[in-house]
């Protein structure tokens, strides 16, 4: 079973935090109390005493290893029946799957570098006596740390030789795409094992897909589709090493790591000259995973680098289309093209020559609406996320118009007829984007001190809400649009929970700034506002009782309820209710994992919503207008990577079924939902690493910057349609 946090290991290591899982065990960092420092704890739940004989056996050989390429393993031991552990240094920074979320794919001179410094690491474990094979290497235990060197991490599967056996009686893993086909049987593993698996791991990393699994490709059950078929940029020299180190039969493969090393370097011009120490840019400057309390704030508001696109790992590949189909394509395109074509000439015609031009049964079966002789209000479509919004200066702006005949389609495009010589004047009301008045209130420190600022989706109207002392952000819609509850003090971005910034307390304000009105709150701290959207209550977080719960207050007689009632180890927090107002989702923080769970309106029922394991960290969840998704933002649980979103149908909730929204490049952090659904806006980086807050629409497309002042902007929140 998953250990704990806090448990200590042979009176020495204490956990404090799950690194990675797999089938064979956990990796954990912890920290030896008797030195002071981190290290890496790798277990190994495989306890009889064969495995446990040859486990002590291998942590002796790889105690000795010294490679500037390696961690040093410093210890082991066997906890009962518990499992087998071995302890090695700590490599602190981001591993090579993280750096592929994060660019997407690496440039050839990286990739080079990479597999040169793994050569270096394979060469010396394969020279030992008697030889090590690491039988593990994938982009996940390819560690780069903050000042760029790279790390061959993790030996949990690593197989000492001896003499003229294959393998010793150890674990035997693989992991599909990465092992070659010799790994998954009782064939021999040799060096030209690990020779395979740096070469997938280079596959994977310059085109960001995982290659064909190795005993599918033994058995004629598929095909390595090339490199540069997936990435065209990729050199034909360098694409070639790659495939040749990914050969099926191991005779066909370098047969030794330099070999291997040399051709990498040879690829290039540029490389040929490189010998010894190796290093690639250093990842970006972003803080760790947040502490105990800051799930709020997993990332610095301006990391120093922004990069992209980043794709969800795994990464799936779109299917191939030959040229043929392409063609096919494109005539069925045109076609359809040219019936639309046909069917508004035929539809301008009616307008303009009357009802003469169609028969009378043809007639009756036309899309238009024919615009009487007296001013009448046009209805207008809504929009749809697959086509850019045009936007006005105003929200309320007005449109004049003098068709005789007007065609409303999809999207709420007007198309007009040609008009009599007289006609009055049609003024149309615009439909805005997102269904809403086309506003965003939205958090900002340009005055110095955070306020609250009403937006249009220009960015060309922004107009201050609050002038708070102490400042103010978190901003939540009344679902009138006419309100807004909100929180202070608030003077910077970053988690009110924090101990020194408690004892916040939550607001209401017009949207105009006046009528300014406290709403209860106790020592400790309120924060966090939900306004339910039948408007009655306010759902929020508090460390009133000391540790971080979910209450509601009713704004009818101001009275408070808690909703969650977990023990001080668990926090619950970031409430949004769903559309019917008769449910909250949150997040919930366990064993140090953050999840996204739900209960009803009165704290019953709880359940978890996705299940993403412990090496993802998942909060600040949203629900959707029609209550059928909830997305939640997602980050890596062990590096300083940046956030992502996730959405998940409900009905497939206490699922891994959510995926990934793109809407690149990263950060892309605090989403909300527009009121019809169809739109998102959200906090992220622009391309000269400011903060602002940029709209999308809810498939990721048509990403749209908003705000471009230079201070930090943040805490985004859609404008719901006001009453009449």
């Amino acid at each position: 079973m998953t250990l704990e946090r806090g448990t200590l290991l042979h009176k020495r290591y204490r956990i404090v935090e799950i690194l990675g899982q797999g089938g064979m065990g956990s990796v954990y960092r912890a920290v030896d109390e008797n030195l002071g420092v981190d290290i890496a704890l790798k277990e190994n739940l495989f306890t009889t005493d064969e495995y446990a004989r040859q486990f002590r056996l291998e942590a002796v050989i790889l105690a000795n290893l010294r490679h500037p390429n390696l961690p040093r393993v410093s210890d082991h031991f066997v906890v009962g029946d518990q499992g087998q552990y071995l302890v090695m240094d700590f490599i602190d920074g981001e591993d090579l799957r993280q750096r592929m979320e994060r660019l997407g794919t690496i440039s050839e001179d990286d990739a080079i570098i990479v597999g040169a410094a793994m050569c270096d690491a394979l060469a010396y474990l394969h020279t030992r006596k008697p030889p090590i094979l690491h039988r593990d290497l994938k982009p996940g235990n390819v560690k780069i740390t903050p000042e760029g060197h790279i790390f061959l991490v993790d030996f949990g599967l690593a197989k000492v030789v001896q003499g003229t056996q294959a393998t010793t009686t150890g674990a035997r893993a693989m992991t599909p795409g990465y092992s070659p086909p010799e790994q998954y049987g009782t064939a021999r593993t040799d060096p030209r094992t690990d020779i395979y698996s740096l070469g997938a791991t280079l596959y994977a990393s310059l085109c960001g897909i995982i290659p064909e699994d190795g005993l599918a490709r033994a058995m004629d059950n598929a095909q390595l589709t090339p490199l540069r078929k997936r990435n065209p940029k990729v050199s034909r020299r360098l694409a070639a090493v790659i495939e040749k180190a990914m050969a099926i039969d191991p005779a066909d493969r370098f047969q030794t790591a330099d070999d291997f090393k040399k051709a990498l370097l040879n690829s290039k011009s540029k490389t040929q000259q490189l010998t010894g120490k190796y290093t690639v840019v250093p990842p970006p400057d972003i803080p760790e995973a947040p502490a105990e309390s800051a799930v709020n704030e997993p990332v610095s508001p301006r990391p120093k680098q922004l990069t992209g696109p980043v794709p969800p790992p795994p990464v799936e590949e779109k299917p191939f289309v030959p040229p043929s189909t392409k063609r096919r394509a494109t005539r069925v395109a045109w076609l359809l093209w040219s019936l639309l074509i046909l069917l508004v000439c035929v539809l301008f015609g009616a307008a303009y020559f009357g009802s003469g031009f169609l028969p009378a049964n043809m007639r009756g079966a036309l899309p238009f609406v024919q615009v009487p002789s007296t001013p009448t209000s046009i209805p207008t479509g809504t929009a749809t996320p697959t086509a850019s919004p045009t936007l006005t200066s105003t929200p309320t702006a007005t449109f004049t118009l003098t068709p005789t005949l007007v065609s409303v389609i999809a999207g709420g495009t007007l198309t007009a007829g040609k008009p009599p010589a007289s006609t009055p004047a049609v003024t149309l009301q615009p439909t805005p984007v997102g269904g809403g008045t086309g506003e965003i209130a939205f958090a900002s420190d340009r005055s110095g001190i955070p306020q609250i600022y009403l937006s249009d989706l220009t960015g060309n109207v922004i107009q201050p809400i609050t002038n708070m002392p102490d400042g103010a952000c978190q901003p939540s819609w009344s679902p009138d649009g006419t309100r807004l509850v909100f929180v202070s003090p608030c003077k910077a971005r970053q988690d009110l929970s924090d101990p020194p910034l408690a004892n916040t307390a939550l607001y209401i304000i017009d949207v105009d700034g006046s009528n300014l009105t406290p709403l209860p709150t106790a020592p400790g701290g309120d924060f966090e506002p939900a306004w339910s959207p039948d408007g009655k209550r306010i759902a929020f977080t508090s460390l009133r009782d000391g540790y971080m719960q979910i209450y509601s207050i009713n704004l009818t007689d101001q009275s408070v309820k808690r909703l969650t009632n977990t023990t001080s180890d668990i926090i619950t927090r970031q409430p949004t209710w769903s559309p019917q107002s008769n449910q909250i989702a949150y997040t919930l923080k366990r064993y140090g994992a953050y999840q996204i769970w739900t209960m009803t309106d009165t704290g019953q029922g709880s359940q978890q919503i996705a299940r993403r394991g412990p090496s993802f960290w998942d909060y600040l969840p949203e629900w959707s207008p029609n209550g059928k998704m909830i997305l939640f933002n997602e980050r890596n649980s062990s590096g300083p990577v940046q956030p992502w979103v996730m959405v998940i149908p409900y009905e497939k909730r206490n699922t891994d079924s959510a995926y990934q929204l793109k809407m690149d490049p990263l950060p892309e952090e605090n989403v909300h939902y527009s009121p019809d659904g169809a739109w998102v806006v959200f906090e992220g980086l622009s391309a000269d690493s400011n903060q602002d807050i940029f709209y999308a629409t809810s498939s990721g497309t048509d990403r749209t910057r908003i705000t471009v002042d230079p201070a930090v902007d943040f805490d985004p929140a859609w404008r719901p349609a006001t009453s009449p």
